[in-house]
């Protein structure tokens, strides 16, 4: 069975890198995937996404509604757009990080009292279609390393801890010092190790992951 994981968010967010980094370690690692992406508004702040999936068995870049595995969405929002893609059983890893589209910027200027869309209300709705629900304030992780362009390392961090990744953490961390920029690996390493915590402290509360 192959493994899929939705990616989401907005452009800039460095989707395009968070997928090479995943992808090289599969090659590195003797696992096929294959991905189908959509960049096309990324300049315009517009929505992003990704379709990954891994394993032998993964013909289609696609993944068919209800397949994946995970979903990791780098901005909140964006998570809703998508979550048709999500299995009723699967995990969200989602940033606390709300992105305002531009036209609702707009509104936001001309009246005050308007309101966009609040986290928890973002969650409330996500734990109606999957109990497996994580939240991580990536922003203020990559901040912490020192860098915060690495919000995505962050989510990659995450996404190591779980029992059904099939990629190991040496494989991944291995990529990142291939893949990313060189003189961000330290910073990229120390965010994957800052988001491997907090997945211990959150999302394992909810499902397997390895023993720490």
């Amino acid at each position: 069975m192959s493994f899929n994981i939705f990616i989401c968010g907005v452009g800039g967010q460095g989707l395009v890198l968070l997928t090479s980094v995943i992808g090289n370690a599969c090659a590195k690692s003797g696992k096929v995937a294959i991905t189908g992406e959509m960049y096309g508004l990324s300049q315009r702040s517009g929505t992003v996404f990704v379709h990954m999936r891994i394993g032998d068995d993964a013909y289609s870049p696609l993944i068919p509604y209800g397949e994946a595995d995970v979903m990791i969405s780098l901005e909140a929002i964006e998570a809703l757009r998508y979550i048709e893609y999500l299995k009723k059983s699967g995990v969200i890893l989602i940033n606390s990080r709300l992105m305002h589209p531009p036209i609702e910027t707009s509104k936001l200027v001309k009246d005050k009292d308007t309101h966009y869309i609040k986290l928890d209300s973002i969650l409330e709705r996500l734990r109606q279609w999957t109990p497996n629900v994580a939240s991580v304030d990536a922003l203020a992780l990559a901040r912490e390393s020192g860098n915060i362009n690495t919000e995505n390392t962050v989510f990659l961090g995450c996404l190591s801890v779980l029992q059904l990744f099939p990629l190991t953490e040496e494989s991944l961390k291995a990529s990142i010092a291939e893949v990313v920029p060189q003189k961000t690996i330290e910073q990229n390493l120390r965010a994957f190790e800052l988001g491997k915590k907090s997945a211990y402290e959150s999302l394992c509360k909810l499902v397997s992951c390895h023993t720490v």
